[in-house]
């Protein structure tokens, strides 16, 4: 495997890691996953709902509505658990995550149009010991990372399809987000558009 490149203390880059042909399997896997559970735009706690649309792989789902973020063993909309978590994504978790202790949490985010993702921390999984695992797929995202408070100094840079990076240790509390998509970077995605897929471990080990 290639070196990480690391950006920030904590933040390790894995450039290109995912072959055309793992990319083109995991967004396959995540528009079949979608069938079951749609994509959704929650609302935040604050009443406006969110540019990104989210589903989920595996026992945990990320949600949001007026009474705040958590996790969710079944989608909001239909009731239903979320699709089991592919066994490519299981296998990158073990090889770079936690080889011990398995993700339970793989939150699907699509970027299309104006979707962004404002300046945010990780910080609804129980413990920030376990990492989170992203992997970019379609459209280049313009992504920003700075320090565990907002006022911190920030640092951009661009993730393309096949990149993987990992937020751990100093870096597992960041804050990070994408300040915006480079439509048409890539033509992976169907109807166009960024998926980016995050692992987690949200309950105790």
């Amino acid at each position: 495997m290639i070196q990480p490149l690391s950006v920030v203390p904590g933040f390790d880059l894995w450039p290109g890691l995912l072959s055309p042909q793992a990319q083109a399997e995991l967004v396959a896997a995540v528009f079949e996953a979608a069938q079951a559970a749609p994509f959704a735009h929650y609302a935040t706690a604050y009443g406006k709902a969110m540019s990104v649309g989210m589903t989920s792989f595996g026992p945990l789902g990320w949600t949001s509505d007026a009474s705040g973020y958590r996790y969710a063993d079944r989608q909001p909309a239909t009731g239903r658990p979320w699709p089991a978590m592919p066994p490519a994504l299981l296998d990158l978790w073990t090889e770079l995550g936690d080889p011990d202790t398995p993700p339970d949490s793989g939150l699907i985010n699509l970027y299309r149009g104006d979707a962004r993702m404002g300046p945010h921390q990780d910080r609804d999984e129980a413990d920030p010991r376990f990492p989170v695992l992203s992997i970019s797929l379609g459209d280049t995202a313009v992504f920003r990372i700075g320090g565990t408070s907002r006022k911190d100094p920030t640092r951009s840079l661009k993730l393309s399809s096949g990149d993987v990076c990992r937020l751990s240790g100093p870096a597992r509390l960041a804050f990070h987000g994408v300040d915006r998509i480079l439509a048409g970077s890539s033509s992976l995605v169907p109807d166009g558009g960024r998926i980016n897929l995050t692992l987690r471990r949200a309950r105790p080990a």
